[in-house]
């Protein structure tokens, strides 16, 4: 946006950090093209209003959610790989319910409550997964083959009143993209396809996650409402106050943000340029030097350097396209810059991340403390594309931290990723207490770096009314 355009006189939502490139500049000068999916923009200016802070603070509205929001929408439950056999299940847990996933056939995967129709005992502990012939109730031994459907009753001549052929097992709705599975349980639900739209749909589609797999699960309960903690990840506007080691080599100003039908939206922040509040500052050496010099670098003690004209942008890309065509040993040369460089962050309402990019591909799940509505549970999947031989491992266990630990403690975890993780999640409890005693009614939101956290909440209130 040129410097000579006065901000009066643009409309609502059509501001952009003055002087600065933006993403889609960034990604029209790189070396390898980007792909549609990459170059194109969705925004749209949703309103300037305050959000109310009573959904982040007030227990009656927690209470909403459960019935409103969490049982009305799509989640991601687990990955395929969680359950490759006929017989595997995985429990998953959100708030007060229970699921048991599992697969029943090759292509037939189930999503049953998890309660004995009895007298309502789990049939499966909570973070349990494993392979089954049937389940059966700890409790009294009722048992349920893994159809669903009733294989036996202790003592029926005690129950002449039940029909046991009826007495199946209630199922959540469920559908499959990408390796994910997802559930509803709303009968009524939209199909996933629905809910996503075609653009969003069609995104997913062309990153072939199925072709990956989960190799670090590091889960950690946060002190603040499950709303709060994903808000703080829709925007790249905290970045040069919360994570100023990544100024150097990160546009967070320059990050491009998208809003897609009801349920998904995006940023993609430009990697391998310096920040706009840095300009003049910081020469492209140093951008460099931030990925390939010193203990928080990306690369170790890998010395490059920047020829007169060149940029790091450039040079990143294809050191990095390199390291990756020698650690799966395929041909990146047709892969764009931006694929390789970029931070992509796609939001699926209500409570997942979706990271695609091929440097740092991951997946955030957020959920509800179920006893507390001033917490929640987060977890980052980190994913890697299949190894060679087609094999595809075992999902990683999920290492569960403790509330005082370091994301950095984790086993695996890259210490410099970890500290930013820290840096994010040390904000939310000064967030969370200074909702609460703030005077102000409301948040305030820019209208084009925080459109992410004003369209999540949008769809919030689609789901959780204020009279309802």
């Amino acid at each position: 946006m040129s410097d000579t355009i006065k901000l009066a006189d643009l409309k609502k939502g059509e501001a952009r950090c003055p002087g600065a490139p933006s993403t889609q500049d960034i990604i029209a000068a790189d070396k390898v093209a980007a792909p549609g999916w990459v170059r194109s923009e969705s925004y749209q200016f949703l309103g300037d209003e305050d959000i109310s802070k009573d959904r982040y603070i007030d227990p009656a509205y927690a209470k909403k959610e459960i019935t409103s929001l969490w049982a009305k929408t799509w989640q991601f439950a687990c990955r395929e790989e969680h359950i490759p056999s006929v017989g595997d299940y995985h429990v998953y847990d959100l708030g007060p319910y229970s699921f048991i996933i599992t697969r029943v056939a090759e292509n037939d995967i189930r999503a049953y409550y998890n309660a004995c129709l009895h007298r309502g005992t789990k049939l499966r502990a909570s973070g349990t997964e494993g392979n089954a012939e049937e389940f059966k109730c700890s409790f009294h031994g009722w048992t349920w083959n893994i159809d669903g459907t009733h294989k036996e009753t202790l003592c029926p001549w005690d129950f002449p009143h039940v029909e046991f052929k009826k007495l199946t097992l209630p199922e959540a709705k469920v559908e499959r993209l990408g390796g994910f599975v997802f559930i509803n349980m709303d009968k009524d639900a939209p199909t996933l396809a629905e809910y996503l739209g075609p653009a969003a749909k069609s995104h997913i589609d062309a990153w072939k996650l199925e072709n990956r797999y989960i190799y670090l699960h590091v889960s950690k309960r946060l002190p603040c409402n499950w709303k709060l903690a994903i808000d703080a990840f829709l925007e790249a506007y905290h970045v040069i106050e919360t994570h100023p080691q990544v100024a150097p080599s990160n546009g967070d100003a320059n990050t491009q943000y998208d809003v897609y039908g009801e349920h998904v939206n995006r940023f993609i922040s430009p990697l391998g340029v310096v920040s706009p509040h840095l300009y003049g500052k910081i020469s492209e050496q140093d951008v460099l030097n931030q990925f390939t010099l010193g203990d928080s670098s990306a690369m170790g003690d890998t010395k490059l350097s920047v020829k007169d004209g060149g940029t790091a942008r450039a040079v990143m890309a294809e050191m990095f396209r390199g390291m990756f065509e020698k650690a799966t040993n395929t041909d990146l040369s047709k892969v764009s810059d931006s694929e390789l460089l970029d931070c992509f962050s796609y939001t699926v309402f209500p409570n997942i991340f979706l990271f695609p990019g091929i440097s740092l591909p991951m997946i955030y799940r957020f959920r509800p403390d179920p006893r507390d509505h001033r917490k929640c549970i987060y977890e980052v999947l980190f994913m890697r594309p299949l190894p060679l031989d087609g094999n595809r491992p075992m999902p990683a266990e999920p290492i569960h931290l403790e509330d005082h630990q370091s994301f950095c403690e984790a086993e695996g975890m890259d210490p410099g990723f970890g500290a930013i993780l820290d840096q994010d999640t040390d904000n939310l409890i000064l967030q969370q207490e200074g909702l609460e005693a703030s005077a102000k009614p409301g948040l305030t939101l820019g209208n084009y770096q925080e459109i992410r956290v004003r369209h999540f909440e949008r769809a919030v209130d689609k789901y959780v009314k204020p009279n309802s």
